[in-house]
């Protein structure tokens, strides 16, 4: 069956409709889904076929008025026939009428409760692997394939797809529940669920200009769900951070490009663009999170971000206090990524060969090879030092991994502009 040849507008537009839905409400049903049969491969599996079916009936057929509950109902049916077909020993028949039941009640009225925190909490249960936590989180929840979760995480896609395989049965073999812990059982969670909003995040950021509209649906998620966070626990520091972090960066985002495209670093960006009011909130956020007894590591980077605004609004040069904040972080974490952005700081209060010296440690760390920000900076200092080989080298390196066309262009013109 196929629409008559003028009728390819409204195809398209349908498959724009259920690509959008898919997108937007993949984590919500994943999440609904998953909550009622502990199961989240095989939620996973069933909603996969019903975006399926969408992307095939939806531009023959027209969107449903409800598209939200039909991808439901869809998945619905495959999780039954799933259950039937292949647990019939382990799922008593009562049990299945009961998820049926459930399951059709909520795509009928189209009453799906978000239980997207719920399932993250889920994720960050102390039987699953700590390491994959996050990572599932950011799979089960906001949808990311695994490529994409082993470059924020600075792994292998096969070797995260394996960890991701293996958290999935962990849930369905210890019956996990899916459901906010009891507040004693937060601390245990909660930092993970905050790694994976802001890697989520951080990957929607990658799009600076908002023109990748899965990446800029992602930013808007992780920004809900930070919000999310907060609202359940309004006096947790490290939520509070987080979100004061993640508003410093959004305000500045229609900074970072010119008029004509280019990439604009923080330095050369002008304040006035920024969004004065997210700034506002996310100032108002670390008052009230240093007014708790206890210091993270997103507090001490939302201050960073902080420094950062207030050195390019007022001109006041605090390169020593951001190095405190970044010697007090690395301190906490240990991340490589930190004693990159640590270095760069060194570098403006002790000179560029002090700044390589800090990051020599971090240079041992295998993951870096692949990872574009150690290239620029390593470029950036050696271009101080004078050793103009090695850093057209390094630059060569870093144009190469960089995905974003202005980001290259940028580094390019770095690169043309040390001396022969």
């Amino acid at each position: 069956m196929s629409l008559p040849e003028g009728d390819a507008q409204p195809r398209d537009d349908a498959r724009k409709t259920a690509d959008a839905v898919a997108r937007r409400s993949y984590g919500k049903l994943v999440a609904f889904l998953a909550a009622r049969t502990r199961d989240v491969a095989a939620a996973e599996d069933a909603l996969s076929e019903a975006f399926a079916s969408a992307l095939a009936d939806w531009p023959l057929k027209g969107c449903p008025e409800n598209p939200e509950g039909w991808l439901l109902t869809v998945a619905r049916r495959k999780v039954i026939d799933m259950y039937r077909g292949r647990r019939r020993h382990e799922i008593a028949g009562e049990q299945l009428r009961v998820l049926a039941e459930g399951l059709d009640d909520a795509a009928t009225n189209a009453k799906i409760p978000d239980q997207r925190l719920a399932l993250m909490f889920a994720c960050g249960h102390p039987a699953i692997d700590a390491g994959v936590r996050a990572p599932l989180i950011l799979q089960v929840v906001l949808g990311l394939d695994a490529k994409t979760i082993a470059s924020a995480f600075l792994t292998s896609p096969a070797a995260m797809g394996k960890r991701l395989g293996r958290a999935k049965d962990k849930i369905r073999q210890a019956g996990i529940p899916f459901s906010v812990p009891e507040r004693g059982e937060l601390p245990g969670r909660l930092d993970t669920v905050l790694d994976a909003i802001y890697a989520a995040f951080t990957e929607g950021w990658t799009d600076p200009g908002g023109t990748d509209v899965a990446r800029r649906d992602l930013t808007e998620e992780a920004m809900f769900l930070a919000r999310l966070v907060t609202e359940l626990l309004p006096t947790e520091p490290e939520a509070l951070g987080l979100l004061a972090l993640m508003l410093h960066a959004e305000a500045r985002r229609h900074a970072r490009r010119s008029r004509h495209g280019d990439y604009v670093p923080i330095a050369e960006q002008d304040p006035a663009l920024w969004d004065s009011q997210m700034i506002d909130e996310a100032e108002a956020l670390l008052r009230h999170a240093s007014a708790v007894d206890s210091i993270g590591r997103y507090q001490l980077e939302g201050a960073l971000q902080s420094a950062h605004v207030y050195r390019c609004r007022t001109g006041h040069a605090n390169w020593a206090e951001v190095v405190q904040l970044y010697d007090a972080l690395f301190a906490l974490v240990g991340s490589p990524v930190v004693a990159i952005n640590r270095a760069l700081a060194i570098a403006e209060v002790h000179g560029a060969s002090a700044a390589l010296d800090a990051m020599q440690e971090a240079a041992a760390d295998g993951r870096l090879a692949e990872y574009q920000p150690y290239w620029a900076a390593r470029a950036e200092l050696l271009a101080k030092t004078g050793a103009h080989a090695e850093a057209r080298h390094a630059y060569e390196i870093a144009i190469g991994l960089e995905r974003d066309a202005s980001v290259r262009r940028f580094l390019q013109q770095r690169q043309s502009a040390l001396a022969p």
